[in-house]
């Protein structure tokens, strides 16, 4: 047969070159040289045998380059091909070869965060039933193989089935108050602002859950079950579906006992063991459960296993973010600055601004609250807040993170050998002499005060897209966590405005978080969790054992592997983040009001849209929302024509200060004559972000009533 110029013998195999060239002769050689080689060493202590190693094949790379494609063009693809495999090894070493870098999820999939065993799992729910932070009546997984159903003192008895298709529990079984849901009305017959919610009502979160998720939405759930459409009722009939808020009954006398936790000792082996490898599994241990107390049986308004704190963290100078955040705050909950005299029937709420004064990797110096309070009390957003008539409800306080860290019992001991900015498995290194330790930190503080103030490192605060300040986000993530187990509370990211009175929140003693957007996953923008809880344990000794990594998507991972999501409420987005869903393209046929196609529609309203703000003001935007969170843009003025506090006279003189530093800056960089005692001009249309900073703003002025109809007191 003949092909490619050769023949093959039939019985031989080998080819006969009778009418082939020289090249061809070669050509023909080359296709039966190997591209790799064996070469043969000898193993130490073992004469037997020997270890070959793969080597390529030099003559083979030089014939299959340099005889077939010449000299010049030959040699250029061996360089090339000698560069790709230098940029490969690099790129492999940069990607994989240090503590900080990880192999990509998608190639090896995501291994169980797991590392409690079923027994442990089922000890963190019993504690968190028994101590009432379980007020719902869905199901529980039949994966944590509760052979006894157990004994919830947050919801009233009912009948039902209790067990599953597998024979374990699958709900608990009520033994607290009954419950009375209430239809909120306004009292008076011409009143023009809602009413301020019952004290000690309850928000039935579960009725939520079904009006509010991601295939409803309806967001008037929330307004009319609250009472907030005061004289703006248009709906006739049929609203005791909507009827979401209730008070519980004095205490039933039936408390929940350790005797009612029944554990599995040898649970059948479904996949829910715990993922140990590389470390001892760690003890579980717990305190005894707490009492649940229903609202009616307490002795003073204010439950003291349920602390009513809003937390909020801040890096760098304080701005007009936090202090509209605060506004907000001042606006719409139930602080009694309305009355001359503190009202004792109800609980106040308080605010605990964090603050970080220097980059997130810094330690504070022994001076640093002196200095804290120095920097607020000269920074005009924040100067107003330390006024006596807010001394009550406001309150500064330094963040630590050493100190913070190590009145964490979980992790006091073990935490200083962890890396602590990690998100989402992507770990920043800090250098050695920054990393936060048992000094004083005045060396770090030293060096830090030296370097580029905008290295990634030193960056205190986002002043722009661009330079983004990563290094405070990623111990945000961490933050939030710490603050809600030391103390308790609800942690609230920066970028957050108040919309209503969370009294009904308060009701609820279940911990909580919210959807992101269309995902099963968390975002902990909001996040609610009690004070030294069993959850709590859980999720300080998983991130431990996976790198102190409190990254959203991952404490989504740590309760989903634990089969614990239902003891962390993923809330709709529809209470905390009505818009985020319309930014992605979805729920566009009924969007909830504004109607907002991106984030940044908040601070620049489209012209299609521009009247609204002014038109609507306070009372049409996202109404029945519990808050709303406009991601970030922390660069954008919520005021560009009065971008300074504007409190009356009360608080002029730090208006006047910061007017004077806009006025000075824009006459340096423009050469701008105009005075600070000139008012800008308006734009024609003024945007939502603009709106309400004015109408707390009037709040506290005294030229307007708070969204309850309420006048502050001076």
């Amino acid at each position: 047969m003949v092909s490619s110029g050769y023949t093959h013998a039939h019985r031989s195999g080998l080819p006969n070159y009778s009418n082939s060239t020289a090249v061809q002769e070669k050509f023909g050689l080359r296709q039966h040289l190997p591209w790799f080689i064996s070469l043969s060493l000898p193993i130490p202590g073992v004469r037997t045998r020997r270890l070959r190693l793969p080597l390529p094949n030099l003559q083979r790379l030089y014939s299959s380059s340099v005889l077939r494609y010449g000299r010049k063009a030959g040699s250029a693809i061996l360089l090339i091909g000698f560069l790709f495999l230098v940029f490969v090894a690099f790129a492999f070493a940069k990607r994989f070869g240090t503590r900080s870098k990880k192999w990509p999820r998608p190639f090896i999939g995501d291994p169980s965060t797991l590392i409690f065993e079923r027994e442990d799992l089922q000890r963190i729910w019993h504690w968190e039933i028994s101590s009432g932070h379980y007020p719902s009546q869905r199901s529980i997984p039949e994966q944590l193989g509760f052979r006894v159903p157990p004994r919830n003192p947050a919801i009233p008895p009912r009948r039902m089935p209790s067990r599953g298709p597998s024979g374990f529990a699958n709900v608990t079984r009520g033994i607290g108050s009954k419950r009375s849901y209430l239809e909120i009305k306004p009292k008076d017959r011409d009143t023009a602002y809602p009413p301020r919610p019952v004290p000690g009502s309850v928000a039935d979160l579960d009725v939520v859950m079904d009006h509010c998720d991601f295939s409803e939405k309806k967001a008037q759930v929330l307004r009319t079950g609250a009472g907030l459409d005061a004289g703006n009722r248009l709906r006739r009939g049929g609203t005791e579906a909507r009827n979401y808020i209730y008070q519980e009954h004095a205490d039933t006398g039936n408390p929940t006992t350790s005797s009612d936790f029944v554990v599995d000792e040898k649970p059948k082996a479904d996949g829910n063991g715990a993922n140990n490898s590389g470390f001892e599994r760690p003890p579980i241990a717990l305190p005894p459960p707490l009492q649940h107390r229903p609202y009616a049986s307490l002795s003073t308004p204010c439950d003291p296993d349920n602390p009513r704190l809003f937390h909020m963290f801040w890096t760098g100078p304080f701005t007009d973010k936090p202090y509209t955040a605060i506004l907000s705050f001042l606006f719409t909950q139930n602080t009694g600055l309305h009355l001359q005299e503190p009202d004792t029937s109800i609980c106040r709420p308080q605010f605990w601004m964090w603050i970080n004064p220097g980059p997130a990797a810094a330690v504070p110096n022994p001076s640093a609250i002196r200095d804290m309070l120095g920097e607020l009390r000269k920074n005009p957003w924040a100067s107003p807040f330390l006024h006596p008539r807010f001394k009550d409800v406001i309150h500064f306080k330094l963040w630590n993170t050493t100190e913070q860290l190590d009145g964490v019992p979980e992790l006091k001991d073990e935490w200083r050998s962890r890396d602590l900015f990690n998100s989402g498995g992507n770990i920043i290194a800090v250098p050695q002499d920054k990393k936060l330790n048992d000094g004083d930190g005045d060396e770090a503080a030293a060096t830090t005060t030296k370097a580029d103030s905008d290295n990634i490192l030193n960056r205190t605060g986002s002043k722009s897209s661009s330079t983004y300040d990563r290094m405070s986000v990623i111990l945000s993530d961490m933050v939030r966590f710490v603050l809600c187990h030391r103390f308790g509370g609800t942690y609230l990211d920066a970028d957050t405005i108040f919309l209503r009175d969370w009294e009904e929140l308060w009701g609820w003693k279940g911990a909580f978080a919210y959807r992101w957007s269309r995902l099963k996953r968390y975002n902990t923008a909001v996040l609610h969790m009690n004070k030294n809880s069993a959850l709590g344990t859980f999720l300080f000794r998983t991130a431990l054992k996976n790198d102190l990594d409190f990254h959203p998507m991952t404490i989504s991972r740590y309760t989903q592997d634990a089969n614990l999501e239902e003891l962390l409420l993923r809330l709709p987005d529809a209470l905390f983040d009505s818009a985020w869903l319309n930014t992605e393209n979805y729920q566009r046929d009924r969007p909830p009001q504004p109607y907002f196609t991106s984030f940044e529609d908040f601070f620049e309203t489209p012209l299609v849209n521009s009247a609204a703000p002014q038109a609507m003001g306070f009372d049409g935007f996202f109404k029945g929302a519990y808050s709303y969170h406009f991601h970030n843009f922390w660069w954008k003025p919520f005021d560009p024509a009065r971008n300074w506090p504007d409190l009356g006279e009360k608080f002029a003189v730090g208006e006047q200060a910061a007017r004077n530093a806009i006025t000075k800056a824009a006459t340096s960089s423009a050469n701008v004559t105009d005075t600070a005692d000139q008012d800008p001009v308006d734009q024609r249309d003024l945007d939502w972000s603009t709106v309400l900073k004015r109408t707390f703003e009037a709040y506290i002025r005294g030229e307007r009533p708070n969204m309850y109809g309420e006048w502050l007191q001076w």
